[in-house]
């Protein structure tokens, strides 16, 4: 199998990792190398089967000595394998970079004979890329569960961020559809990187020549979909791995039913991709805004209102703390206010200094107006138009923006429709048509939550 062959099974085996991350880091050129890697990370984007444009993403091996019932890779399926060796993955990369194909790399595997014996090969590839090739450029490795602790910890100092994928957000669920991984394996990787980060942060206080260790930080990966678990228990195991492990980031990836007649799986035709979408923005107001997965979901069992944005939504269901005076409430108050992101509500801070702001003062400064006018009062008047009632605003915002949201058969929910192609052995692949998120995409990237 030439090497044109393997990239291709072997990149389209990585594209339903979505925690391909890459800000964070700072490794500059050094000795007259290759390649550097930014604070402000690398400019990259999705495309619509997946793929993470202006990284190389790929698996080492679809190689896998896993079962696990949800993953395209698992030892039973009946798809094309294939394999890089170390030097095959460096000389695409320092290839692909000196063309501008690239920007990083992007590398993870299925577990190959062992995880010690398939970190070592990941440890390999890094090891000849940064000392041989001398390439300064961004790397993603991720982390073997289950290999050992020296290794993972010598992977660190020649990457700049690491992951390690959950994928199940339960102890039950991993029993029930991977039994051969199991949470203690997982979350030890983790916490070795942790360890570390910090280690080499206060080494570096003392020693400015201390190397690097995995600079950009550690994400993981969370399957939205494949088991019962509520959104309340996805986004409070999140704000848990946020708070024990400092992650940068937690990804959540709509279950896609790559296989059928799988009895232990969903049943279902399309992949839950607006329920992604709101814990993504409940996951931002974990991060930025203050708020705990028990304030926007209290009931265990308790899953996103798909219609409203999670903010919106827990606004709604706290009706008695609005309308509030823009003129008058804190900073923290002001983040709680649909319609008002970070930034807006540092402006109104520094506006409000210098005199009472207007409506139209609110409009200059970027405020979401078409929800943050039922929520708010400006200068003592009430600017929504409809009554101040949870219903009546609740109504006005369901029917502000057609089509709305019922369900996966509505009309905004048409993306969905025939985007799965059938292979052979009835394994179910996405087409290339473009995904379309609901209207209030943005509030995710922006901030104006």
């Amino acid at each position: 199998m030439n090497i044109k062959e393997k990239l291709n099974i072997l990149s389209a085996a990585a594209k339903y990792d979505v925690s391909c991350s890459s800000s964070g880091s700072n490794r500059k050129n050094t000795n007259n190398g290759l390649g550097n890697a930014e604070s402000s990370g690398i400019c990259h984007s999705f495309a619509a089967d997946g793929r993470c444009i202006s990284l190389l993403k790929i698996l080492l091996t679809n190689y896998c000595i896993y079962n696990c019932k949800y993953c395209i890779n698992a030892s039973s399926k009946d798809v094309p394998r294939a394999a890089f060796t170390p030097e095959e993955v460096v000389e695409l990369t320092i290839n692909f970079y000196k063309r501008n194909y690239i920007e990083g790399l992007f590398l993870s595997s299925a577990i190959f004979k062992n995880p010690n014996y398939t970190m070592e090969l990941l440890l390999s590839v890094v090891k000849k890329l940064r000392i041989d090739e001398n390439f300064n450029g961004y790397i993603h490795l991720k982390a073997i569960p289950g290999a050992d602790e020296t290794l993972i910890k010598e992977a660190g100092k020649y990457v700049d961020r690491m992951s390690v994928n959950i994928e199940l957000p339960s102890a039950s669920s991993l029993k029930l559809l991977a039994p051969q991984k199991t949470k203690e394996n997982i979350l030890a990787p983790m916490g070795i990187i942790k360890n570390s980060i910090i280690e080499n942060k206060d080494l570096k206080r003392n020693i400015r020549s201390t190397p690097l260790f995995v600079p950009g930080g550690q994400s993981t990966q969370l399957i939205v979909g494949a088991t019962p678990e509520s959104d309340y228990k996805i986004l409070n195991l999140s704000e848990n791995l946020y708070n024990k492990f400092d992650l940068k980031r937690v990804y959540y990836s709509a279950y896609v039913p790559v296989v059928k007649n799988e009895k232990a799986l969903p049943d279902i035709i399309h992949p839950p991709l607006v329920r992604e979408h709101r814990l993504y923005q409940a996951d931002w107001l974990l991060r930025f805004y203050g708020f705990k997965a028990k304030e926007l979901l209290k009931d265990e069992n308790e899953n996103f209102d798909l219609n409203f944005d999670p903010k919106t939504s827990w606004a709604l269901n706290n009706i008695n703390n609005f309308p509030m005076e823009v003129n008058k409430v804190s900073y923290d108050e002001l983040l709680r206010i649909p319609g008002i992101g970070l930034r807006s509500a540092r402006k109104i801070l520094i506006a409000r200094r210098v005199h009472s702001l207007s409506f139209e003062d609110l409009k200059k400064i970027g405020v979401v107006l078409k929800r943050a006018k039922y929520f708010i009062t400006c200068r003592g008047k009430y600017y929504g138009d409809v009554s101040f009632n949870d219903e009546n605003i609740r109504t006005r915002l369901l029917y502000m923006d057609k089509p709305k949201i019922d369900d996966d058969n509505s009309e905004q929910m048409s993306f969905f429709d025939n985007i799965y192609s059938k292979s052979k052995n009835n394994i179910f692949l996405p087409d290339s048509k473009p995904i379309v998120l609901p209207k209030d995409k943005n509030t995710s990237i922006t901030g104006e939550i």
